[in-house]
């Protein structure tokens, strides 16, 4: 089994909070715990070790009518994993999903041990200022 990354990644939570004081329009929703993760991967082998979704004002509300508080399509999320080679392996598996099925396209991000994943719904500008945010 890999072992963690050397320096010990910040949470997903955290994540969020320096995207949320960089790019006004974020905005944490849910935390999620392995209790209530709805891939049912939080703390499973080689998957992330936290999660926590955003909201993201800049997308219309019209446009994410009908979907729950914590869905992808009104922003997106940040996975944090135990081993950068984990999360390039997430955004790989994810890919491979887009590849075949387009309508869950979505801007996909590795930074280290984080995944950022952001709402089809963004500009590409829009989406790149969130992964220079998480960089930075």
């Amino acid at each position: 089994m890999p072992q963690p990354d050397s320096a010990a990644p910040r949470d997903a939570r955290a994540a969020v909070a320096a995207l949320s004081a960089t790019v006004p329009n974020v905005r944490e929703v849910k935390t999620y715990t392995a209790d209530n993760d709805p891939n049912h991967l939080l703390g499973r082998p080689h998957q992330y070790v936290s999660k926590t979704a955003f909201t993201d004002a800049r997308i219309q509300p019209a446009d994410v009518e009908g979907e729950d508080e914590d869905s992808m399509t009104r922003g997106g999320s940040v996975e944090v994993f135990a081993t950068a080679a984990d999360a390039q392996a997430r955004v790989d598996y994810i890919a491979g999903i887009i590849k075949n099925m387009p309508v869950f396209t979505e801007y996909d991000y590795v930074h280290g041990t984080e995944v950022l994943r952001v709402s089809k719904l963004l500009t590409p500008n829009q989406a790149a200022s969130l992964e220079t945010a998480l960089k930075s």
